[in-house]
């Protein structure tokens, strides 16, 4: 492949990957969704992800951790909509990158508060509790005051 391709290619999968990302979260902030938003909020999440990895595969300045925050938008979405299932997959999904990977601070904080909301919308009290307890542990090494400050906040809404 051409290298001027590759780097339009590259460029491409990234746009798509960052689009699609903040499309997901238009739907996430509308009060109310059609049947038709609630699709196109799953399939904006999912194609984003896959865009980030590609860009991980072939090592396009994009990392897990990119991977990762990709499955924390797919389990806040499957929460939103009920799925608890799916979002308890999700969230775990992220929680394996960040351990993996060695990643704390709020992505950890996230990851552990994906779970926990994911169980939530399960109906399941006892996991919600679990992971909410170590997501607010995880927030106490959180660095920056303001991810603090969101992560509490987003806390309250679980």
């Amino acid at each position: 492949m051409p290298e001027e391709d590759k780097f339009s290619l590259e460029k491409w999968h990234k746009k798509q990957a960052v689009d699609l990302f903040n499309a997901t979260w238009t739907y996430l902030d509308k009060e109310k969704r059609t049947k038709e938003e609630d699709d196109a909020m799953v399939n904006a999440s999912h194609a984003s992800r896959y865009h980030w990895g590609v860009r991980v595969e072939n090592n396009w300045d994009a990392t897990p951790i990119n991977l990762g925050r990709g499955d924390w938008q797919l389990s806040r979405v499957y929460a939103v909509l009920g799925d608890g299932e799916r979002a308890v997959h999700y969230g775990n999904n992220y929680l394996d990158i960040c351990k993996k990977e060695g990643i704390k601070d709020w992505d950890l904080a996230y990851a552990y508060e994906a779970i926990a909301r994911g169980y939530a919308a399960a109906g399941d009290e006892k996991n919600k509790s679990k992971f909410l307890e170590l997501a607010k542990k995880a927030t106490k090494d959180v660095k920056d005051k303001e991810s603090r400050d969101m992560l509490e906040a987003d806390f309250k809404t679980i």
